[in-house]
């Protein structure tokens, strides 16, 4: 396959563009997939509830951008991924996953079919560099792959969103949920290119459960757009400590904690990622068989929500036990759900011990905590469909 990026050996960057204003407006950093990040401003807690009632602004740029083009772009990914890529038509986005020959994940993304056909890829910043080698050997010559690191990436997420970004660009309250368009954007003071506009890359789409956007925006630029949004009164800067409790609400699992190789769509409670039956019944993605037979019959283990009594969280790690106090599965993800009040957690459990309602007993550093299996999201979906 050809290629226009860098090389890979170069993917060590400490900082991102906005390095030097999230320390300016008092961000706590901290390194987070191979990048300075901030986890907090003004508290986690407070940030959480900001995003809930009104807007907030995270700064994602340690995802990776990718844009791919060439004849027969469509067939080469779908053997790759179990997404109908032919399916996506022009603006429109989709969640999928790409998988490695065992049905395991290697990976979960979000693709976009852009108006000439190509498609626009964002895909998890720890493993993005092991994505883009991936793609590389796998899809055929034909196709051209560009590492977009020279864009920044902001998510502005919360009922309010819309109401601060439309000021700034106008039309895109006309996105609905998972679509997307190009928008100019007329900063009040000239680009730092010396040109009028800026040209942005805006889906209606995030991580938290709330509506919300996501801003592809010129790293040189991205400063100046994070200081316009920020001056809307509904807007406030929000770090990884927020972006983790909502998306934990929202059930949306995170890679290399709720998602792994050995883990397979149907086993992480994702069936809607091979929900299309012309995939299905082409069986051509990688793990197919593994993948279809699961679907079938249940996997030997489900991802489930667990509410968990009291008022301490279980966190990562912790051991979910049988009646015979025996380990049969484990947390991936754990904490404090600042909207119910309560500790909620996700896990990999027995598929008989999956049904909602169930009694679930975990242990974590010596101390039993008692848990129930509870339908996801904790948190109802606000997206603008």
């Amino acid at each position: 396959m050809s290629d226009d990026t860098d090389t890979i050996d170069d993917i060590e960057t400490a900082t991102l563009p906005l390095d030097a204003w999230h320390r300016a407006k008092r961000g706590r950093m901290v390194e987070f997939a191979g990048y300075w990040m901030p986890v907090q401003y003004e508290g986690i807690m407070a940030e959480h509830l900001w995003v809930r009632e009104s807007a907030g602004l995270f700064d994602v740029s340690h995802m990776g951008q990718l844009h791919l083009a060439g004849d027969g772009l469509d067939d080469a990914l779908e053997a790759l991924i179990p997404a109908d890529v032919k399916g996506v038509k022009p603006n429109g986005q989709k969640y999928s996953l790409l998988l490695a020959e065992n049905g395991g994940i290697l990976d979960d993304l979000m693709l976009t079919r852009w108006d000439d056909g190509s498609i626009y890829m964002v895909v998890n910043g720890a493993v993005k560099y092991d994505d883009i080698a991936h793609l590389r050997d796998h899809l055929p010559d034909a196709i051209t792959l560009n590492h977009m690191d020279e864009q920044a990436l902001l998510a502005l997420q919360g009922p309010k969103a819309v109401d601060a970004l439309a000021r700034l660009v106008p039309g895109v309250a006309e996105l609905t949920f998972k679509k997307g368009g190009r928008f100019e954007w007329m900063p009040s003071s000239p680009s730092p290119s010396g040109e009028g506009s800026v040209s942005l890359w805006i889906s209606r789409s995030g991580y938290t459960g709330e509506d919300g956007f996501e801003i592809s925006v010129p790293g040189d630029a991205v400063e100046t757009l994070a200081d316009a949004l920020l001056d809307q009164p509904e807007v406030k800067p929000i770090g990884l400590g927020a972006r983790d409790s909502l998306r934990l609400e929202a059930d949306l699992p995170l890679y290399g904690h709720d998602l792994d190789t050995e883990t397979t769509p149907i086993m992480a409670a994702l069936n809607f990622a091979v929900a299309s039956k012309r995939r299905r019944e082409e069986a051509n993605f990688p793990g197919a068989e593994r993948i279809l037979m699961e679907r079938e019959n249940g996997a030997i283990v489900r991802r489930v929500g667990l509410l968990v009594e009291g008022r301490q969280p279980v966190r990562e790690g912790a051991a979910v036990l049988d009646a015979q106090a025996s380990e049969v599965g484990k947390v991936t993800s754990g904490g404090f759900a600042p909207t119910l009040g309560a500790p909620i957690a996700m896990a990999y459990v027995p598929l008989a011990m999956a049904e909602p309602g169930t009694r679930i007993q975990l242990t974590q550093r010596g101390k039993v905590h008692q848990a129930t299996v509870a339908p996801m999201p904790f948190v109802p979906h606000r997206y603008v469909r």
